[in-house]
Formats: structure tokens, C-alpha cells, sequence
């Protein structure tokens, strides 16, 4: 069974008009003369037309020139919508050469003629994963080989420890070298988060965007950065500081490559999973709860190779919900102009915890022990039962995932909030269950000693399961 799923993200701001008008209206009294233009283009050439007048047939465009004349000058508020299209696919035997998706499946059928017309031979730029490399390189090179594609594969160190600008700058140096066309030859990223996150920054960079592709080799990257519009490196001592919002000209899924991760990295992707579950999936987090343990064993594996139409199996049904569900929270906001996400579930202590014990915790166990303890402010607040509580935490250690951490200390969860406050406008924007599959977003402050007991209680709890699974 395969899914294509097709993501449109528009960024429009027509806020800008009302705040260019509301500055001309508050910098005096001085009268002002507004109007808008539309822009269309004749013969090569774009002319502006009032609003109200539709003068000479042509190309339209959707964006918009509003000019404000005053006693002081003359000021022009440009509104202009920003549109990405990125699929996301599922498949199967991506790296079959006979499978012609990993090459043409970013394209559109109509492109796609035109594209195989063409007399220049077809070049691809390959950044793979140390790691993966020594388990698929030579698949993929063979691929690339048997398809007459004239490819350049640099397999390099892509850990939490190297996700740095130097990083970026080694492979931005390798592919000017290798001379892509940077419209039609897109660069192609083979590993985990890490890995995608570093050359989606490069290709951004890159001629000011040079399109690219997301192949996931970890769970983690299945459910979570493979599917948004994030990039980014460590800067500065903290996660991800520098970066952009361009995502993939296309993702290609295949959880056939799970089968070579040792079970920590698969249990490390389940956390992103539970989180989507947890803020508006029961079905998933029942799911979860009922067969994570058998997911775990099998490496998330359909039984028999499966995937058949007829009958979805758990592990399909798992990765198709987690990816739906964070698709339908990314696409209207995939450049966070709204900080009100649900996504962030998680993400609150967990960026600030993972880089002061790194490399102890893997990114979706530091996860999931920030989601341990939001869970337990839930239920302080009355949102989750003390059953539900326990529902939750069965689970993730279901999962084989950690509950606890010696380093997440009420200090560090004081810094890690009042980060999170400076960072959002003022606001901690905490999403929290409100049951199993349901959840809200809060913006009232944790008082000081609300947080004490919850971290007092959490701890006492939970500190021998969390030391029985990873410190």
C-alpha cells in the first residue's frame, strides 16, 4: 500500500496592508491617498492596474502593490503570496532500480516529459549518512548506475554532535563543484534528522534555493522532520539556531530501511509517533498501547513484506496516521507565523534538556521525557485522571522509551519554560492532553510552586523506571 499525499504551504500577509495604512495613519495628520494595483503581465512585462480597472488582458499575478501618498512621500506595501508544493510519498522498494520514483517522483507528469526530452545527461548530488552509507551506498550507487545518471555520492558524519555550519559549508562546497543545474537537478539528502535537516539548510542556501529531496533511513525522520518545511543547525550552544522554513520538493518514505536500525532508533522514532497520538489521535495512542511492544520487536515491518490494499496492518496504519496528523498541523502554518502549535507538544523542555546531556539522550527519548512530565502537569490541572496518567506512561515504557532523566532537573525545566516565554511572545503556549487523543494549548504561566510539586511528584514516581530505561 502506498500513499502520495501533496502539500501546498502559502504565506500570505495581508496584515502588512493594514500596518503600513495604521503607521501613515498614526505618523501625523497629514492626508493620505490610498490605493491598491494588481499586477499583470503583457509580453514579458509586468504593469500595474488599479484594482478597480481591468485595462489589458494578460497574465495575473496573485500579488498586490498598495501605494500610500501623503503630505510626507509616497510609500508602497508589497503583498505577496509565497507557495511551496511538496509531496510526501509512501513506497515500497524505493531503491529498486526499476522503480523510477527516487529519480522522477518529485515531478509532475508534464514536467516529467519534458524533463526526459531533454539531451543533458541527468545528474543527481547524493548526501548520505555515514552510517547508511555502509549499509545502502552501494544500492544506491547502483541504482543511480543502472539508470545512466551521472551522480555524486558524499557520505558524511550526520550526528547531533556535527549538525554544525561547517557542516553545511563542506557540502555546499561539493556540490558548486559538481556544477548542478539548480532548477531541474534536485540534491537528494539519505538519512536520518539530522542528516535532512543539515543539507535542507545547504540547498536553501544555495542560489538562494536549490530544490531538494528528504529520504528517511529512521523512524524519527519517517514521522517527524521529513514531512515539514524545517531546516537547521546548532548554534551557539543551542538545537537547531540557525536555519530556514523551505521544504522538500518531495519526500520518499520506504520503512523497508528500518529493518537495519537497532532497536534504540526505532523506539527513538515511536516518541514522535505517541506525541501525535497523545494530541489528537486515541486511535493511534490505543494503537499503541495494544501493539507498541510487537511494533518495536518487528521494526515497524508489515507481516510478510504486506502493504496490501485489501487490509491495512498496524505498522502502515501507525506511520500513515502519524504522518496524517502532522501534515494537518504543519500545512497551515509551515512558517509558524501562528506559535500556537500542537506539534510542540514535547518540544517545550526537550531542546534545552537533550543539549545539555548530549549525546545521552536521543532527540525523541528527550522527547518523550518532556511529554512525561507534561503529562503529569495535566494531571495536576485536572485535565487527565490519574488512570489516563498511568495509561500514558505504560505506554511509553510499552515503547522502551525513557519517563525520567536525572538531568532534567527543576532548574533546568525553570530555564527551559522561561526560554520557551522570551521566545513566543510572552507566552508559554503549552499544548497539553486533555484526555487520550485530545488536547489544548495553554498560555498561562506554571507558578513556581505548581511546578515544584509537579516535579517532585514526577520524580518520585517515576525515577527508578526512568534509571531502568536510559540515563
Amino acid at each position: 500500500m502506498s500513499y502520495c499525499y501533496t502539500v501546498s504551504g502559502v504565506s500570505l500577509r495581508p496584515d502588512t496592508v493594514g500596518a503600513g495604512h495604521s503607521a501613515a495613519r498614526h505618523s501625523g495628520s497629514m492626508l493620505s491617498n490610498k490605493c491598491g494595483f494588481n499586477l499583470v503581465q503583457v509580453g514579458g512585462t509586468w504593469v500595474r492596474q488599479a484594482e478597480e480597472k481591468q485595462q489589458v488582458e494578460g497574465r495575473l499575478s496573485e500579488a498586490k502593490i498598495f501605494e500610500n501618498k501623503c503630505d510626507h512621500g509616497v510609500s508602497w506595501t508589497v503583498v505577496s503570496p509565497i507557495v511551496f508544493t511538496y509531496r510526501v510519498t509512501q513506497c515500497k522498494n524505493l531503491l529498486d532500480p526499476s522503480n523510477g520514483t527516487l529519480l522522477w517522483g518529485h515531478l509532475e507528469d508534464e514536467a516529467l516529459e519534458s524533463t526526459i526530452r531533454s539531451v543533458r545527461p541527468v545528474k543527481r548530488f547524493v548526501v548520505i549518512d555515514q552510517t547508511v552509507n555502509r549499509l545502502y551506498g552501494a544500492r544506491v550507487a547502483k541504482y543511480f548506475q543502472d539508470r545512466g545518471v551521472v551522480c555524486k555520492i558524499l557520505p558524511l558524519p550526520t550526528t547531533e554532535e556535527n549538525k554544525s555550519l561547517e557542516l553545511v559549508t563542506k557540502i555546499l562546497e561539493e556540490v558548486h563543484a559538481f556544477d548542478l543545474d539548480r532548477r531541474s537537478e534536485p540534491i537528494i539528502a539519505v538519512g536520518g534528522g539530522v542528516c535532512l535537516d543539515v543539507v535542507g539548510l545547504a540547498a536553501s542556501l544555495y542560489r538562494r534555493r536549490t530544490p531538494y529531496i528528504r529520504v528517511p533511513t529512521t523512524v524519527l525522520a519517517y514521522v517527524d522532520a521529513s514531512v515539514g518545511a524545517k531546516t537547521g543547525v546548532n548554534f551557539a550552544g543551542g538545537k537547531n539556531k540557525l536555519g530556514s522554513y523551505v521544504p522538500p520538493v518531495a519526500t520518499f518514505l520506504d520503512r523497508a530501511f528500518f529493518q537495519t536500525l537497532p532497536p534504540r532508533q526505532v523506539s527513538n522514532g515511536m516518541a514522535e509517533m505517541l506525541k501525535m497520538a497523545l494530541m489528537k489521535h486515541r486511535g493511534l495512542f490505543e494503537l499503541l498501547e495494544a501493539d507498541g511492544s510487537e511494533l518495536l520487536r518487528s521494526k515497524m515491518q508489515s507481516p510478510g513484506g504486506g502493504g496490501g490494499a485489501e487490509r491495512e496492518d498496524g505498522a502502515a496504519a501507525s506511520t500513515r496516521i502519524a504522518i496524517e496528523t502532522m501534515l494537518e498541523e504543519l500545512a497551515p502554518n509551515l512558517w509558524e507565523d501562528d506559535l500556537d502549535r500542537l506539534v510542540d507538544f514535547g518540544h517545550l523542555i526537550s531542546p534545552k534538556l537533550e543539549m545539555a546531556v548530549l549525546p545521552a539522550l536521543l532527540h525523541g527519548e528527550a522527547v518523550n521525557v518532556d511529554m512525561s512530565f507534561m503529562v503529569y502537569v495535566a494531571h495536576q490541572r485536572g485535565l487527565l485522571t490519574a488512570q489516563e496518567k498511568q495509561r500514558v506512561v505504560r505506554c511509553m515504557l510499552g515503547l522502551a522509551l525513557p519517563v525520567w532523566h536525572p538531568g532534567c532537573t527543576l532548574d533546568l525545566v525553570r530555564a527551559a519554560l522561561e526560554e520557551r516565554r522570551s521566545h513566543s511572545a510572552g507566552s508559554l503556549r503549552m499544548p497539553l492532553p486533555t484526555g487520550l487523543g485530545c488536547a489544548e494549548i495553554f498560555h498561562d504561566a506554571l507558578e513556581d510552586n505548581v511546578l515544584c510539586q509537579v516535579h517532585q511528584n514526577w520524580t518520585d514516581e517515576l525515577n527508578q523506571l526512568g534509571t531502568n530505561q536510559r540515563v
